[in-house]
């Protein structure tokens, strides 16, 4: 069926057009369109230009909305037929995204492409994906277990358009040194205060997920004048459930098809964990010192087969704005550990996701931060 399905993405009217925004959709979703029509004004930094529609169909999904500025390449919208399923349209989007940014990525010669760079922080060499600039309070993104700062392909250029967004690995973990301490959320914690004292960033915007969500909660505690606010993605802390059978899955797999097996708990569409994302996360835990790491980690945060930290009194508490995003099919912590907060806290329940919105539902997750974000910039 995907065959049928035409993606509409930013064209290149120039060979020195790297970028385009949507200065305006003609067609609005769900209308037909013939090959050939107008469907979106097209704006660079030199001409505004209409962009014909390459198929005939119906337009299923302006993923970018108006006013987003785009890599040309980039997915913007969807024409399909009215026979396509949403579900088919939905998976469409997620792998056409997560595999353009990582060939987007991994390009070489690309003015867009700027690579991670290792800091020393502390004791600890830190890999660190620094992207974006502008008067905006800056973002840092926090990983989950097991994770790197590649979790966020989908999320941190679309994030850095005016604010500078900065991923980094935890130690342990991807490109970063493999010392760990005790393995502690507060640890964690710690060591991303001394990130923002390397960058001399006083007060950012912090978004964590998973475990990450759990150091993010721990950062406020312990800072709280640092934190100018938290986007929570299915975070840690929040109830004693822990899906154990990923956590020691992931830590004893040392072969891609046992890895991939496990690496599907994250995700409510199996079809996401692919070969090659499976070998990428395969080489990392072959690292010297990564499995005792994780190991580490887990005994820590996961004591007896739950989670050992109860950050729900934290999050009621939290000094500054926070919103909450998670996955209603998450099969790592359960969306009901979501339940019973207070009410100044905006939750984000997403149908027919699982425990990494950040990816099988960028769009939708880069929209909310986004204007989050906006409403509480310093």
């Amino acid at each position: 069926m995907a065959s049928e399905i035409t993606p509409i993405t930013m064209p290149k009217f120039g060979l020195a057009m790297t970028e385009g925004k949507v200065a305006g959709w003609m067609i609005a979703p769900g209308r037909p369109v013939k090959a050939g029509d107008e469907l979106v004004d097209i704006e660079t930094s030199k001409i505004t230009n209409a962009f014909e529609s390459p198929a005939s169909g119906i337009l299923r999904r302006q993923v970018a909305p108006n006013g987003e500025t785009l890599p040309v390449g980039a997915l913007i919208g969807v024409v399909a037929d009215a026979s396509v399923p949403d579900a088919e349209i939905d998976e469409f989007i997620t792998r056409f995204q997560a595999e353009f940014a990582e060939s987007n990525a991994s390009a070489k010669g690309e003015e867009t492409a700027v690579e991670p760079t290792l800091v020393t922080v502390g004791t600890h060499t830190l890999r660190v994906h620094d992207l974006g600039m502008g008067d905006a309070t800056p973002l840092v993104l926090i990983h989950g277990f097991g994770g790197d700062l590649k979790n966020w392909m989908l999320n941190h250029a679309a994030l850095a358009h005016g604010r500078r967004v900065i991923a980094f690995d935890l130690p342990g973990h991807g490109g970063s040194s493999k010392d760990v301490g005790p393995g502690t959320l507060s640890f964690f914690a710690d060591v991303t205060v001394q990130l923002l004292e390397h960058f001399d960033l006083p007060k950012v915007h912090v978004m964590g997920h998973s475990l990450g969500g759990g150091i993010a909660l721990t950062l406020a505690q312990a800072a709280p004048q640092r934190v100018a606010s938290l986007c929570l993605l299915a975070p840690a802390g929040l109830g004693p459930q822990v899906n154990m059978a990923f956590i020691n899955g992931f830590i004893e797999a040392d072969r891609t098809r046992a890895l991939q097996d496990v690496l599907k708990f994250l995700v409510h569409d199996k079809s996401l964990i692919g070969r090659r994302m499976t070998d990428d996360v395969l080489r990392y835990k072959r690292l010297d010192g990564a499995q005792a790491a994780l190991q580490t980690v887990a005994a820590a945060c996961f004591p007896d087969g739950r989670q050992g930290d109860d950050l729900r009194p934290v999050l009621d508490a939290a000094p500054c704005p926070v919103t909450l995003l998670w996955g209603e099919e998450d099969e790592i912590l359960p969306v009901t550990q979501a339940d019973g907060l207070s009410a100044s806290i905006a939750r984000h329940v997403f149908s027919a996701i699982g425990h990494m919105p950040q990816l099988e539902c960028a769009s939708d997750v880069n929209g909310i931060v986004e204007t989050f974000l906006t409403q509480h910039d310093h």
